[in-house]
């Protein structure tokens, strides 16, 4: 009788396809039907992210509605003096809990086009974090207006505080639970010309400005006339860690 022999030829093809067989079965149990090429959770994280930032937006706007009318009915019942009434306006006034109007300025940072190129000969090429926005650019900007005078700062819609953390994740902001994305505003009250010379005065923001040469950054400095900060809406106790046990 003659054997039935396996080529060693067709034992490898065989090899293959059922090597590809079990590719595709871990591919479609680990997909459940999804694209693999999408990475979901990424999504489903930036939409958490971004339905937080919204939700955040509306409890402080319910939160500073709240707190105007607690203020109004307790300084109406606390039998204050006229002194007294004008001290304590002066304090929230100096807190950052109450808005503020008058000439000021904006100033505006945005990131560089994506396929920005060096605008100056010899300047190498940019890598990517030449392109966008820093914590530390924002940062520098907010120090200059504080030592400029100004009599108050906002970040987008947001009145800043002593407390208020500037905080970047790669080229998005998150300031006091909220998210924003580039072009950044930073607007003051103030003397006009004693913010203009804080900035220009910057060492960080001279700095900056030799990327806004080179990359072609976003930086725009607008006065403004008149212009009203609104009071700061957030909770104003601090936040800290506290052992367990």
């Amino acid at each position: 009788m003659t054997r039935f022999r396996i080529r060693p030829a067709r034992l490898a093809t065989l090899g293959v396809f059922a090597l590809a067989g079990l590719i595709f079965w871990i591919s479609f149990n680990t997909a459940h039907g999804t694209d693999l090429r999408t990475d979901s959770s990424m999504l489903r994280l930036s939409d958490l992210i971004q339905e937080r930032s919204r939700k955040n937006a509306e409890l402080d706007s319910s939160a500073a509605a709240v707190r105007s009318q607690v203020d109004r009915l307790a300084q109406r019942d606390s039998g204050s003096s006229s002194e007294e009434n004008r001290k304590l306006s002066g304090l929230e006034k100096d807190a950052g809990t109450k808005k503020v109007s008058g000439a000021g300025l904006s100033v505006t940072l945005d990131d560089a086009p994506p396929d920005a190129t060096a605008q100056i000969p010899g300047v190498p090429e940019p890598q990517a974090n030449d392109l966008v926005i820093h914590q530390q650019d924002l940062q520098a900007v907010v120090n200059a207006l504080w030592k400029g005078g100004a009599e108050g700062i906002k970040i987008m819609d947001q009145r800043l505080i002593s407390t208020s953390a500037v905080r970047c994740v790669g080229n998005t902001l998150i300031l006091q639970g909220r998210v924003y994305s580039p072009p950044y505003q930073v607007t003051a009250v103030g003397d006009q010309e004693s913010l203009q010379k804080a900035l220009n005065a910057s060492p960080a923001i001279q700095n900056y400005l030799q990327y806004v040469d080179a990359y072609d950054l976003g930086w725009k400095v607008d006065e403004r006339k008149s212009v009203t900060l609104p009071g700061y809406s957030g909770t104003v106790d601090l936040q800290y860690a506290k052992p367990t046990g």
